[in-house]
């Protein structure tokens, strides 16, 4: 297996790239792991102490439940797998509060946590809107969680597709006509000739507008060894921290199966 960064974008935490010499099981094997078993940090409990504000507790509960925070997985463990054995401790939980009286939009920002390590993300979600003389306070509890249990766990949105197959025919006519067909770029025009664009060969979403416009001018198809994952993150975890979490999550469940076997 060979694996070349195609694509990095640090501004959305985007990531994409090519593994080469693998199998379809095995990346959408990769891809659950990293969706349904990678952990990460999430309110999950949330005391009232005040709230004067025109929304629910449980409306404001949902909001700060779906907020993604900083994760350190070196010092959280998952409440099944931790000394406690999920009675609750600062290896398994992060304590937040959230206190307010200003008039105007209370942002996550204002949310403080026991953990300088781990942070509500984005500071300026707005949380919940207070009028003269309302107010909110509040004690939140983060758990370390999965994506199987609910996706505000979830680490990052993952896709993939197999890299495409693109022949061109020299005897077809209509050259010009593919380059401004294809949505992509991936083809141009040099010399007389239509080439491949290699910056953008791998763009191809196999939508066969080319294909639709000359059967006998391009062939596109699948590689089935070949693929292009992308990872979306959400912002709790580095890429790497995804992948390399996603990958002992794979080898502890291989180890049990093993156990079962036996």
């Amino acid at each position: 297996m060979n694996i070349q960064l195609l694509k990095k974008d640090e501004k959305t935490d985007k990531i994409c790239f090519l593994i080469k010499g693998s199998s379809d099981f095995f990346i959408n094997t990769l891809r659950r792991m990293i969706i349904e078993e990678v952990p990460t940090l999430a309110i999950e409990d949330v005391e009232f102490k005040d709230n004067s504000s025109a929304l629910y507790d449980e409306m404001i509960a949902l909001r700060l439940g779906l907020l993604p925070i900083k994760t350190d997985l070196k010092s959280y463990e998952l409440p099944n797998e931790c000394k406690c054995k999920g009675a609750g401790c600062s290896q398994c939980q992060l304590k937040l509060t959230l206190s307010s009286s200003t008039a105007g939009l209370v942002y996550a920002e204002e949310i403080k946590s026991t953990d300088p390590k781990c942070t509500v993300i984005y500071q300026k979600t707005p949380i919940v809107k207070l009028l003269k003389g309302q107010s909110i306070e509040l004690i939140a509890i983060a758990k370390l969680g999965q994506g199987k249990e609910h996706m505000k766990w979830s680490p990052a949105c993952v896709y993939y597709k197999a890299c495409p197959i693109i022949e061109i025919s020299k005897e077809a006519e209509g050259f010009e006509e593919v380059v401004k067909i294809c949505p992509q770029n991936v083809f141009q025009f040099k010399e007389g000739k239509l080439i491949i664009n290699k910056e953008n060969h791998t763009n191809c979403h196999l939508c066969n507008a080319c294909v639709d416009f000359s059967e006998e001018l391009i062939k596109v198809g699948d590689n089935e060894t070949d693929f292009i994952m992308t990872i979306e993150s959400y912002g709790q975890l580095g890429f790497k921290e995804i992948i390399n979490a996603a990958l002992e999550r794979f080898d502890k469940k291989l180890e049990e199966f093993q156990e079962l076997i036996k």
